[in-house]
């Protein structure tokens, strides 16, 4: 047992104590190894789901909290005079946010829109790769256009909201820091503080107000796509940060403008346990109790609120089967009521639309469970129709319109907007070499450093300044990689190491540390190695992801992904000492590369600074590992496995060469599918079957082998390579009067209904090698009555002989009648004419071009 872990019981009940004796045991909280595999999580503490559980909460149980005063008298008199003159379609307008995709500056002097958001793949001019200064120009006209006085409406600035989750990541050249799982991992408040502090000063050079952030979720199943989100699955962890980042962002609670300072609002998320969710599924349901649903998933409000946020976000998912967006126990007799939250409610991406009875254009149910801003990227327009009717009929009392539009001006308030001045003019604004400064990189590096956890160690550990090493590993040099989901774009893929200016790969810490020491450094990520090294450093791991785009069955990598241990076993069997260096966002089985490995340290995701991990490789300047695990380990993939390293561990190097005993490499399961993917090297994924059929019924063949032929001949089959040999197949159609459908289709039917509200894409990657001789269309079905076909004019203009991706957006789909919540083919192409294409696969993803429109 080392010395981090016996602290970690004593640091859970200090914890513990902070919170007020509120959290009697924190999950996880250990004294020793022995006991942290036998400690509960909340979901085996009793608390778990029973029939006796109901969706009705009890706010008397929950503590009352203390919310600062953070408007004086004559900023309350502001907001009840601006109230006063604001006629109805201006108060409604106020209470929608709109995603700059869809939002112009006219919409917003027309609709009097109280916020804008960009979401994970948008930004100005629909370039989400834009530099600051046009995202500093688009800031600018929407609050010249907000401030354009009407007859029934004032002049209200505008705020505009953006996902700074681990800094200001839409914006190229930010600094990038780690994902809050490794700062849970850093055990280190004051830094956090720092942290958010770094990320509103360069909020502030670009001209938004508004982060979404922190997430203070507590994941209790780490299958769950979101969990690097948090910081832990301990509460008292996540609460000892919360009223920190809340610090650093906005500043102290006062009653002077937060604009004043270099600050922004902030916004805690998702209300209420995102992170408690049945089997880790994203916006799932919570089947959990009050208790539980108090003592973990509540504990970090109360910081949060006495350390004044200024807004709260409400998760897409349920508790006890009813959404949170629609829940006004939860919303309005909890959060304001009995937790005295003064600050604005905001929903999620069309969260609304999730909400019983309600859809994206209609949702009164979450106004009056106490929802104050609606943020409804795309259907904001639609919306704010709805919403005019329903409170003219009464759906919607005025008085709670009312609300939820002072709510809004008294953040506006209290943000100093109304006496702002537009974004260029404020403090920081403009000031571009604040991205990614010096600095808050020193910061960042920093936060690297305190995060990495140590786990293996034989000697191998610290290698030698001078010595030869080999870099290795397909995420040894891929800057994208290591900074993980909501980077750049919402999943954080598509992106090389040239969009990341000024950042640094794990590869080019070690290749500059081994140079000042006087040693060398050689890149190979397959490990075929020029000069035979001293010792190796291989990095793998996962692949950026985000929200359920990352939700796993098992605890595991995907089989593509565990390609570097095979190199792992080749340089240890020609003498060479392997360094791992795990890129994650969760803990996951890895028993056969911690065998494989002399030493092995789990980076999470860092970022933009790789020179934290080489710091720790060679201990530079006395550098030791302090990371401590925010999570326990587990020994096997299967859900509810002991742990193979408890809550709190992490060796330092002080500690010295470890024994090891050789692990069991048996997952326990089956091997981690790909989420999402219904065809991969042209052939349907498990569950899915490829059919040839004739448009309308009749005849069909289900494709099992090839070459083949169906409807008569009409339609040959083929294998073609595609990255792999024969890794994708070939359909070469005759015309057919009658129309022929190249299907893929389940006897289980699926749920997309919560991929289909968003940006998500039906992805097909195919070639065209003889064009399309008449319309070609696509469907999506679910069942023989149930199907939305739309038209694919796109097909006809694709290059010859060339692999492309091609994308549909969900929605198109949705809107077109598709029941999204049990489709069983979500891809099925038709034509009469002649066609010759190959396809690879087809799965769901995001995609920046070659994407189809939704028919109007």
């Amino acid at each position: 047992m080392t010395r981090k872990a016996a602290n970690a019981g004593l640091m859970a009940l200090l914890l513990s104590t902070a919170l007020g004796g509120w959290i009697d045991q924190p999950a996880h909280a250990t004294t020793s190894p022995a006991a942290a595999a036998d400690a509960p999580t909340g979901a085996e503490s009793g608390q778990g789901h029973s029939a006796s559980h109901s969706a009705e909460v009890h706010p008397e149980l929950w503590p009352a909290v203390a919310w600062p005063r953070v408007i004086d008298e004559a900023g309350e008199a502001r907001v009840q005079a601006l109230l006063g003159r604001m006629g109805l379609a201006c108060k409604v307008g106020q209470i929608l946010q709109g995603d700059i995709g869809t939002v112009t500056p006219q919409d917003i002097r027309t609709y009097h829109l109280g916020s804008v958001l960009n979401g994970g793949n948008s930004g100005p001019g629909g370039d989400d790769l834009a530099g600051p200064a046009q995202w500093l120009a688009l800031a600018d006209a929407y609050y010249e256009a907000s401030i354009t006085p009407s007859a029934d409406c004032p002049p209200i600035p505008v705020m505009w909201g953006t996902d700074a989750v681990h800094g200001h990541s839409n914006i190229v050249g930010a600094t990038l820091f780690p994902h809050n799982v490794g700062l849970g991992a850093a055990r280190d408040p004051d830094l956090i503080e720092r942290i958010g502090a770094a990320t509103a000063a360069e909020i502030r050079v670009t001209g938004q107000e508004w982060t979404f952030a922190p997430t203070v979720t507590v994941p209790q199943d780490y299958r769950w796509g979101r969990a690097y989100e948090g910081y832990s699955s301990d509460p008292a962890l996540v609460a000892s940060y919360v009223g920190r980042m809340v610090r650093g962002l906005q500043g102290p609670p006062s009653t002077a403008p937060i604009l004043a300072g270099p600050h922004v609002i902030a916004s805690t998320k998702h209300f209420l346990a995102d992170g408690g969710t049945h089997d880790g599924i994203d916006q799932g349901d919570a089947r959990i109790g009050e208790t539980e649903l108090r003592l973990i998933h509540g504990a970090p409000y109360l910081p949060a609120i006495e350390n004044g946020v200024a807004t709260v976000m409400t998760s897409f998912s349920s508790w006890q089967g009813v959404k949170i967006a629609g829940h006004r126990g939860l919303v309005t007799d909890l959060l304001k009521g009995r937790m005295n939250f003064g600050g604005l409610v905001v929903t999620d991406w069309n969260a609304h639309g999730q909400v019983a009875g309600c859809s994206n254009a209609s949702c009164p149910a979450t106004v009056n469970a106490g929802l104050d801003m609606l943020m409804a990227p795309d259907s904001w327009k639609l919306l704010y129709a709805s919403l005019l009717g329903q409170v003219r009929d009464g759906t919607i009392p005025m008085a709670r319109l009312d609300d939820a539009v002072a709510r809004v001006l008294r953040v506006k308030q209290r943000l100093g907007l109304f006496d702002a001045g537009k974004p260029s003019t404020r403090l920081l604004a403009g000031r571009y070499e604040l991205l990614g400064s010096a600095e808050h990189r020193a910061i960042a590096r920093e936060a690297v450093r305190k995060s990495l956890v140590l786990l293996k160690n034989d000697g191998v550990l610290p290698l030698r300044p001078a010595a030869r090493i080999l870099v290795a590993g397909d995420g040894a040099d891929d800057i994208a990689r290591q900074a993980g989901g909501w980077t750049l774009s919402w999943q954080g893929t598509g992106l090389t190491n040239a969009q990341f200016p000024g950042a640094t790969s794990l590869w080019g810490g070690i290749a500059a540390a081994a140079r000042s020491g006087g040693g060398s450094a050689e890149l190979a990520p397959d490990g075929q190695f020029r000069t035979r090294p001293d010792a190796a450093v291989v990095v793998f791991g996962e692949t950026p992801y985000a929200e359920f785009q990352g939700d796993l069955t098992s605890l595991q990598l995907k089989p593509e992904l565990r390609g570097p241990l095979a190199t792992m076993h080749r340089l240890r069997a020609q003498g060479i000492p392997v360094v791992a260096v795990m890129l994650t966002g969760r803990p996951l089985f890895v028993n056969p590369e911690l065998n494989a490995a002399n030493a092995f340290i789990t980076a999470w995701l860092p970022g933009s600074e790789g020179g934290g991990v080489a710091d720790l490789l060679f201990a530079r300047n006395g550098e030791d590992f302090r990371g401590r695990l925010p999570m326990v380990w587990p020994a096997e993939a299967r859900p509810g496995a002991k742990p193979l390293f408890p809550f709190g561990y992490g060796l330092t190097l002080a500690d010295g060469p470890q024994g090891w005993t050789v692990l069991p490499e048996d997952s326990g399961v089956a091997e981690e599918g790909s989420a999402g993917v219904y065809l991969a090297k042209g052939q349907p994924t498990a569950a899915w079957s490829l059919e040839v059929d004739r448009a309308g019924g009749g005849e069909s063949l289900r494709v099992t082998k090839v070459p083949a032929l169906a409807l008569g001949g009409r339609v040959q089959i083929a294998a073609v390579d595609h990255l792999v040999q024969e890794g994708a197949r070939q359909f070469r159609l005759r015309a057919n009067p009658s129309g022929t459908t190249i299907r893929l289709t389940t006897t289980s039917p699926i749920d997309i209904g919560r991929q289909s509200n968003g940006e998500l894409m039906l992805l097909a990657t195919l070639r065209i090698d003889s064009p399309p001789s008449g319309p070609v269309s696509l469907t999506q079905s679910c069942g023989d009555r149930c199907a939305a076909t739309i038209p694919l004019p796109e097909l006809k203009s694709l290059p010859a002989g060339t692999w492309t991706v091609l994308g549909v957006p969900l929605k198109c789909f949705a809107r077109a009648g598709a029941d999204m919540g049990r489709i069983t083919s979500p891809w099925a192409l038709t034509t009469r004419g002649s066609l010759t294409f190959s396809l690879a696969q087809v799965s769901l993803g995001t995609l920046a071009d070659r994407v189809a429109a939704c028919p109007r």
